[in-house]
């Protein structure tokens, strides 16, 4: 569901490296105070990753908010999966739907941050927007994410950035995660718009 590219399954990093293990810690610290900071602690906040990268990066946000405010995770960190609302299904190859999984107390009345790899064109989360109107009504939802590329098709901004990334149209940006590559890396490289 990324707006970024997937790494070569190989650990291969075709291309320029922007971003390594300690830049991406860093960013997610940051962004965790940010977090804490700006919601006044996070009591009332919840973390929703979106599949495939979103959800290892809430993860650790969730974490890092925790040591940050000393709010228990449990309960802080959700997935959501936007397929069944993305307006590209028709263009796009099948895919396969993923699970939502919300913490316990749900959304209502709570601060949604959303967390994605990559900021694109804006069409994800637009889509977990609409996801979010189906499970609930929230206080605020926010936005947080690992790299901001620009290219917006739609108007929507990001929160709070790891990383603005100035990009041409035919660059490609690649999130790798332990979780889900093996290694830490933002890359990117010439290639097809995405």
């Amino acid at each position: 569901m990324s707006s970024g590219t997937p790494a070569p399954a190989d650990g291969r990093t075709d291309g320029t490296t922007v971003l390594g293990p300690q830049e991406i810690a860093r960013a997610l610290t940051r962004i965790a105070h940010e977090v804490v900071e700006r919601n006044k602690g996070a009591h009332d906040v919840v973390l929703l990753g979106i599949p495939t990268r979103g959800l290892p990066l809430a993860r650790r946000l969730a974490e890092k908010v925790a040591q940050a405010d000393g709010t228990p995770v449990a309960g802080l960190v959700g997935s959501l999966d936007v397929t069944m609302h993305r307006d590209d299904l028709a263009h796009q190859p099948t895919r396969t739907i993923g699970a939502t999984d919300l913490p316990a107390g749900g959304i209502d009345g709570k601060v949604v941050v959303l967390v994605d790899d990559v900021l694109f064109s804006g069409r994800t989360i637009r889509a977990a927007l609409d996801a979010i109107s189906d499970l609930g009504r929230p206080r605020a939802v926010q936005l947080a994410v690992l790299v901001d590329r620009g290219h917006r098709e739609l108007p929507i901004r990001a929160d709070y950035v790891g990383k603005n990334l100035p990009t041409s149209a035919s660059e490609r940006v690649g999130v790798q995660l332990v979780e889900t590559d093996g290694q830490d890396a933002v890359v990117i490289a010439a290639g097809g718009a995405r």
